[in-house]
């Protein structure tokens, strides 16, 4: 048999162990926030790999954001080294999952098998592309006892708020250098047939508009911080977003309405603080001093991250510039540059012939709306060999009755041991 089949039947071997397996790790409610089950679901992936021959090292990110002694910050670090000398190869996933939400019709823990697909929170992202990684790293390790060089294999934390306390702190260490490292695929949703290069850049910021206090009966007396707010949220919908709508990128970032950059108000708050659940009387009647929105701001490569916050900042000016005694501020909270690898980078076009030789059709090469760990690879780790390649579908990320699909897996699984063949296992 050709290379392609011995892997696709040695992959196919382990069908159960990968729905197994995948089953497991969606077991551990990995909830970020507020980060629960770290060390455990470390714990179990370190038993495993130990078993298969990889060095483990466990590292707690002290001292990253959000990390205490009750929310300990737990990465796993896995490494099997060949007989030869070569390259790594880097598979990065993260352990981390958003909030369950509501309207899901199966247990969210329980991983559910049905009709050819695993339900559960994480399930595509991105525990399927953990499971798949370890299977596919699995499979060919036993093909080719003798590959050269490196198989590592990582679960990482935070990577939903930011990755501070998984990938960066990893990369600030050298984990990622490129004389440690050479090749890094992310097994993020996107498709099996999708090659990743990357991701636009995002700020998110806080704006604050301030007022003065009195009575509400008498709102003459003060100054209400909320319609100051009311006044800058105007001028974005009649002035910033027929702008943003009308700048468009030439990174082919999915789906079509992300090749705009966009802004989104994700919270408001002005006024006095909400009340206790179990109070049940009326506020009191002030005028409010303090209104608050956090901006997420989504920019595109041919945008300035200046330019972006310069943007801003002129939009609230000529808003105080009308309102007389309206002053405000704006904090910082997040900000990434875009990044996108290039598409003749050797990881892109190895895993892009393995995609051909599996699917029997060329890769579709996107760039994520929203950013994931490969900003940290890129900026921090400056290793630019760096993808996202796995299965799933990134629509259903975050969704009730989020799903991947057991056939989806056993082909990226496939495309991963492909990869790993030729970029390790050729004499």
């Amino acid at each position: 048999m050709d290379e392609h089949s011995v892997l696709r039947e040695a992959i196919s071997g382990r069908r159960e162990d990968l729905i197994g397996l995948t089953r497991d790790l969606i077991g551990f409610a990995t909830l970020n926030p507020p980060g629960l089950q770290y060390l455990e679901i470390c714990e179990y992936l370190a038993d495993r790999l130990s078993s298969k021959g990889f060095e483990i090292e466990m590292v707690r990110a002290k001292g990253a954001l959000a990390d205490s002694e009750s929310y300990p910050r737990w990465n796993l670090v896995a490494r099997r080294a060949g007989p030869r000398p070569g390259d790594c190869v880097h598979f990065n996933s993260h352990h981390d999952i958003g909030e369950v939400g509501h309207g899901w019709s199966k247990d969210p823990f329980a991983g559910t098998v049905e009709d050819g697909r695993i339900y559960g929170r994480g399930a595509c992202d991105m525990k399927g592309g953990l499971a798949t990684s370890i299977i596919a790293a699995e499979a060919f390790i036993d093909c080719n006892p003798d590959f050269a060089g490196a198989i590592e294999i990582s679960a990482t934390a935070d990577e939903e708020s930011g990755g501070y306390g998984g990938v960066a702190y990893l990369a600030e260490r050298g984990y990622f250098d490129p004389d440690r490292v050479q090749h890094v695929i992310i097994p993020e949703p996107l498709n099996k047939d999708r090659i990743c290069l990357g991701h636009r850049g995002v700020w998110w910021a806080e704006i604050e508009t301030h007022g003065r206090i009195a009575h509400g009966s008498m709102p003459f007396l003060g100054d209400c911080a909320v319609r100051h707010m009311g006044a800058v949220l105007q001028e974005m919908e009649e002035v910033l977003f027929p702008v943003l709508a009308g700048r468009s990128t030439a990174m082919p970032v999915v789906p079509d309405g992300a090749r705009h950059p966009s802004l989104n108000i994700n919270a408001i708050h002005g006024g006095e603080p909400e009340q206790a659940e179990d109070y049940t009387g009326l506020p009191a009647p002030c005028v409010p001093d303090r209104c608050r929105i956090t901006i997420d701001r989504r920019f595109i490569l041919e945008e300035n991250l200046g330019d972006v916050k310069a943007e801003i900042a002129a939009l609230i000016e000529a808003v105080k510039a009308r309102r007389p005694g309206f002053t405000y501020e704006i904090h910082d909270l997040f900000e990434v540059q875009p990044t996108m690898t290039d598409r003749e980078a050797p990881v892109v076009k190895t895993v892009g012939d393995a995609i051909q030789a599996v699917l029997g059709r060329q890769p579709d090469f996107v760039v994520s709306p929203g950013t994931y760990d490969q900003k940290h690879i890129d900026r921090i780790g400056r290793l630019k060999n760096c993808i996202a390649y796995g299965p799933g579908i990134l629509d259903l990320a975050h969704q009730p009755d989020e799903w991947i699909g057991i056939d989806d897996m056993t082909d990226s699984a496939t495309v991963m041991a492909l990869t790993l063949r030729e970029l390790l296992g050729k004499e």
